[in-house]
């Protein structure tokens, strides 16, 4: 066929496709991906994004047969990894795994060097992560209940651990004390294994933490856990009562982890990462592996219910730390 003909083929398709109304792409896009994906985590190795992620990204890479190097940056709580996320460039190449400390980390700076919400596209709700509330096994209280008593019978009393000033369970902390009408004082850690240890040596009375943080001081007796922070109970603690059966449906507290990607990435991307999320969520041995760690998957939801979640979260935590006025060490 001459070269002549095939212009002319060509302008005849343009024409009948000017004519249809129907706008047609001259070239079918690029596949996605075509190279190595970077998944940021901003946190420490070992931690619940950072198991996500690696989860995930193991999936996505069988899949894709190119890498998902999971990238972890932590420091400053949390600021260091979320403003690499939202500096990225928009071309689906590069992810955040994020948590609740994006949009918290975020509120209690002036200035911060990254937008929470206006910088990112949600991708998927990856993981729900229940919280506990947990006391040292020598407290007196040996049920919620008697907890509860307890701390409305002697307001001022008590104190309650957190991982520092501003983080999610120093405000999981402050929605459960309020929800319980009570003044507790908070002490922060900077480190776990010294919650762990002033709450058996009775110096702090309770605290609200992820159930992946305080399982393995469960399974060996040395926290007692009194109540999940959510409606249902948990799969992984069918035994503990969760706190709407309390009556306490305002200290609920849900931990979540999800993907997302620079704002302005292409929607057909975004729709292509989530659909085989989703699929990776679904897959039964990852289903089981969040469970073991006390996390349960979401592979229900869309792109834009995940972006809902964490906007309704970040008006919540807004209300909170503009209300107590809490402010970083």
């Amino acid at each position: 066929m001459s070269l002549l003909r095939l212009r002319g083929l060509f302008c005849a398709a343009l024409l009948c496709a000017a004519g249809s109304g129907i706008a047609q792409p001259l070239l079918e896009p690029a596949e996605y991906p075509q190279r190595p994906i970077r998944l940021i985590v901003a946190d420490s190795p070992g931690s619940a994004d950072e198991f996500f992620a690696r989860s995930v990204g193991e999936r996505l890479e069988q899949r894709y047969r190119h890498r998902v190097m999971v990238d972890t940056r932590s420091g400053a709580g949390g600021l260091i990894g979320n403003t690499l996320v939202s500096r990225a460039s928009a071309d689906g190449y590069t992810l955040g795994m994020v948590g609740v400390t994006r949009l918290i980390t975020a509120l209690l700076r002036e200035q911060p060097p990254y937008r929470a919400l206006a910088d990112v596209t949600g991708v998927a709700h990856v993981a729900s992560i229940t919280n506990v509330l947990v006391v040292a096994p020598n407290l007196h209280a040996r049920t919620a209940q008697d907890f509860v008593r307890h701390a409305r019978a002697n307001p001022g009393d008590l104190n309650y651990a957190s991982q520092g000033i501003g983080s999610a369970s120093h405000l999981a902390g402050e929605i459960f004390s309020r929800a319980l009408g009570i003044d507790a004082v908070h002490v922060p850690y900077r480190k776990v294994i010294n919650t762990f240890a002033e709450m058996g040596l009775g110096r702090v009375h309770y605290a609200v933490l992820t159930l992946p943080t305080v399982l393995p001081a469960l399974r060996k007796d040395r926290l007692r856990p009194l109540a999940v922070m959510t409606t249902l109970r948990s799969s992984v603690l069918p035994e503990v009562p969760s706190i709407h059966e309390l009556g306490l449906p305002d200290a609920q507290f849900d931990s979540w982890s999800g993907v997302v990607a620079p704002v302005g990435t292409p929607r057909r991307i975004v729709e292509q990462l989530h659909g085989d999320i989703v699929v990776a969520l679904r897959h039964a041995p990852l289903r089981k592996r969040f469970l073991h760690q006390g996390a349960e998957s979401m592979p229900e939801g869309t792109p834009d219910g995940f972006m809902r979640l964490m906007q309704e979260e970040y008006l919540r935590f807004e209300e909170m730390i503009r209300g107590r006025n809490i402010r970083p060490e």
